[in-house]
């Protein structure tokens, strides 16, 4: 990472583009305090220990939370209804009360007095067993990373491996680790972010991805803690908290000591048409639990980039890294766990594209020095000329290595047009592999001229960047949805129209009442641990 200010930005400008940014998020965060999901409850139960399926592997989470809603609704949280039935002898354990619930055969109720207090100290026990597994699992990974090592340098070395079978996705895991990588993505089954529940147990039959599950989890990460060993350095793993699951998904990787998640604030909004107060308010649950973990966020901006002009849209890219840094740091996030994203996605035929790419990232490393921002490659313009999308991806490492990204996710050179063969995997470590053992310490010396292209261009775009903001927040009379959410509806980013009274999950949002209680957001947000 690089902290020189090579772009010479203006100061005030970098400050009062940070300060927009904290004023459109702000409501929003509001918004997410005053709600909570069917996904917040669940992920709450399974920090309690409630995991496992019924035999149409519908988890019992998911029967426990919907069992509640029905009886006495989710204004209150699960916590209260839940304990207070086991309190009253209703079921010995959280298991049994889920299958009896499932069966019609609990009646909840929101407890008060003597039996509230019971129940939200009961819960509060039982989930902070949780929370602490979480803990352990943190200064596991500082004792792995402490006995092997960090990779050697940066960026680190992001590949995908996902071949919906995790039998075969583990040694091709182990294979590419061994070849280069320091960081393996196991990418989830197409259509998993749709789903309202959470595959149970190791999966073999996943769709151009491979199921995200607790035990497909422990599987890739016992798995890669034996290469560490063989490698002598920390292999670290990730997966995908997006979706209509967020919270629970971040909750499994925190137990299951994933190091990276992908979890951008808007993502699954524009992408997968989640609803817009579901995404956030899931976002910030689940943002909580990654920074008790030690887990990096990476952020979805490249996507915006498939969708829209990448020159043109540019300045939607920054604005949406500044938004992400907001919600992350509200959420306890540090600047360390913040793997902003961006991407290579400029039209080569372009004239100066390369140049224009330079701008971009190094507007991107400057505006936030101590984030291990992720690079990612080239997609959009890929064709079926193997050998321009060899070299285009050689020029997105080049451009990796000049500016000091942190993390880079490899290109291959059939990317977005077909499935890679792993001859095509091989030949991509070979071009990182070359570029940045030939020009890794490029950002040391690479400075553009004063007042050159690339520096005009980056303030160009951050000055659009703080104009964008500004108009998202004119309107200030306090009427209406909050500034950011008019802005998604009116299709701000991504060119996508996402209105927050549709998309899909919106009937699992829930306002809270008065009485709203949840161990696990006030064991999160205090830092306690009992």
């Amino acid at each position: 990472m690089s902290s020189r200010h090579v772009l010479e930005l203006d100061r005030a400008m970098v400050r009062r583009a940070r300060s927009l940014a904290r004023r459109a998020g702000r409501p929003v965060v509001d918004l997410a305090r005053s709600h909570t999901t069917v996904s917040v409850e669940r992920a709450t139960l399974r920090l309690a220990g409630l995991g496992g399926a019924d035999h149409e592997n519908i988890p019992w989470v998911n029967h426990l939370v919907d069992a509640v809603r029905d009886g006495v609704g989710l204004e209150h949280g699960v916590a209260l209804p839940v304990w207070d039935a086991l309190g009253r002898d209703v079921a010995p354990d959280l298991t049994t009360l889920a299958q009896k619930a499932a069966a019609g055969g609990v009646d909840f109720r929101v407890p008060e007095g003597a039996a509230r207090t019971r129940a939200g100290r009961s819960s509060r026990s039982a989930v902070a067993r949780g929370i602490r597994a979480i803990d352990s699992q943190r200064r596991r990974r500082d004792r792995l990373i402490t006995r092997h090592g960090d990779p050697a340098a940066t960026p680190w070395i992001y590949l995908i491996v996902a071949t919906g079978d995790i039998y075969e996705d583990i040694p091709q895991a182990q294979a590419a680790a061994r070849e280069g990588a320091d960081v393996i993505a196991v990418i989830r089954s197409t259509g998993q972010s749709l789903l309202d529940f959470v595959p149970e147990g190791a999966t073999r039959e996943g769709y151009a991805g491979t199921y995200a599950t607790q035990e497909n989890f422990r599987l890739m990460r016992a798995a890669l803690d034996e290469t560490s060993k063989e490698l002598g350095r920390y292999i670290r793993l990730t997966n995908y908290a997006s979706g209509l699951c967020m919270p629970e998904i971040a909750t499994l990787a925190g137990l299951e000591r994933l190091d990276m998640m992908l979890n951008d604030s808007m993502y699954g909004i524009l992408f997968r048409d989640i609803n817009p107060i579901r995404t956030f308010v899931d976002q910030r649950f689940s943002r909580q639990i990654h920074a008790r973990a030690g887990i990096i966020i990476n952020t979805g901006e490249d996507n915006y980039l498939t969708t829209a002009d990448a020159v043109e849209a540019a300045h939607t890219v920054t604005v949406s890294q500044l938004l992400n840094e907001y919600f992350a740091k509200e959420a306890g996030l540090e600047d360390w766990q913040l793997g902003l994203g961006h991407a290579f996605e400029i039209d080569p035929s372009i004239p100066d594209s390369f140049r224009l790419e330079l701008a971009h990232a190094l507007l991107a490393r400057e505006l936030f020095p101590e984030a291990p921002l992720k690079w990612m490659p080239p997609t959009k313009h890929m064709t079926g000329d193997i050998f321009r999308g060899y070299l285009l991806d050689g020029f997105f490492n080049l451009v990796g290595a000049m500016t000091g990204q942190g993390i880079l996710l490899v290109g291959m050179m059939t990317e977005a047009v077909v499935t890679p063969w792993l001859s095509d995997r091989d030949l991509a470590l070979q071009n990182v592999r070359y570029v940045l053992n030939a020009a890794g310490g490029l950002a040391e010396d690479f400075h553009p001229p004063r007042d050159g292209m690339i520096q005009t261009r980056a303030r160009h775009v951050l000055a659009e960047a703080v104009d964008l903001l500004e108009t998202i927040l004119a309107d200030t009379d306090g009427a209406g949805d909050p500034p950011l959410l008019a802005a998604i509806a009116d299709g701000t980013f991504g060119a996508m129209r996402r209105p927050p009274t549709k998309g899909k999950g919106l009937d699992g949002v829930v306002r809270r009442a008065a009485g709203y209680v949840n161990p696990a957001i006030d064991l999160l947000e205090s830092g306690a641990t009992r």
